[in-house]
Formats: structure tokens, sequence, C-alpha cells
């Protein structure tokens, strides 16, 4: 897995983010079996640049917590065995390293910290649980039926626990 990492905000983190969120993201594809090595993007931005992005891709002119933006169809989510034709390998993979283009992941930092607190639990969390429902998003979850977002929040869910990422987690 290739994940690029860019961190657009000056709001300082003491823990090593990056590391955090490449284990979400591995945890979140094992669990669906993803049968490719895949590339995706993770900005960390604030509150004015997920504005920004929130207003150009859906416009609504409002902060928001995290952005998904899936590079790949599919026909029922989790489900990657329609990406096994040459026209999906062409459409949807990096043609020079093989891998699956999954997607961009962007996280207001500013929001996760405010949400952190809102919920009592550490920041890490925050941006993990915004790491796995983005994860999931990319990989054609959605949570507009209640049966579609209770799918997603139990997904979401185990691989947190599955990671040891509960709502006490903290940092050895």
């Amino acid at each position: 897995m290739t994940i690029y990492f860019e961190k657009e905000t000056d709001m300082a983190l003491d823990f090593d983010w990056e590391k955090l969120l490449e284990k979400v993201a591995a945890a979140c594809l094992q669990q669906e079996q993803c049968p490719f090595a895949c590339e995706l993007n993770i900005t960390l931005t604030d509150n004015e640049g997920i504005r920004a992005m929130n207003q150009e891709y859906r416009a609504l002119d409002v902060p928001t917590d995290v952005l998904s933006f899936p590079m790949a169809d599919y026909k029922s989510p989790g489900d990657f065995s329609h990406l096994n034709t040459a026209q999906a390998k062409n459409q949807y993979f990096n043609l020079e390293s093989g891998e699956l283009l999954l997607g961009d992941i962007a996280i207001s930092l500013e929001r996760a910290a405010e949400q952190a607190v809102e919920y009592g639990h550490s920041l890490e969390r925050e941006l993990a649980f915004l790491t796995a429902h983005s994860m999931f998003h990319l990989m054609g979850y959605d949570h507009i039926e209640d049966a579609e977002r209770e799918l997603m929040e139990d997904k979401q869910e185990q691989v947190l626990l599955d990671l040891g990422i509960t709502r006490d987690f903290r940092r050895d």
C-alpha cells in the first residue's frame, strides 16, 4: 500500500499520525479482503481548507470533519471482483505500480480536535475513526439508508476494536 500524506495546517501533533492512519487504512482493507495493493492520498487540513473543498465538490459552504473522494465505482460495497478486467485496470489502477487508485481522504484536523473534546476521547482516536469512516466510503459504502449506516458503523467500529483503538484509547 502506498499512502501519500499531506499536512496543510500548522496545528501541531505530538504523535506519529502517519503511522496511525496507515495502520487504520491497512486494517480496513484487510477487513474487506481487498485483493489489491492500493494507493491513496490523505490530507490533513483545517476548517477553512475543508470548507473550501466542501464548497467546490459538494456545493456546501460549511466546514465538515472528513471528505472522501473514491476513484473506483463499485457494483456493491466492498466488492472488488469487477476490478479484474482490462478496462478496470486501465481506469482504476496506477499503470506504473499496479496499485488500485483507491481515492483521496481530506480530514479537518481542527474539526477532529473539536470532536475529540466533544466526544470525550483522544485526538488519535478521532483521527483513526475518521480515517476508517472514509476508507469504507472509498470502498463503496455509504450511510444514506439506515441499514447502510448501521453496516458501515459496525465495520468502522470493528476495525478500531481490532486495533485496540477504543474511546478510552491513549498512546502508551
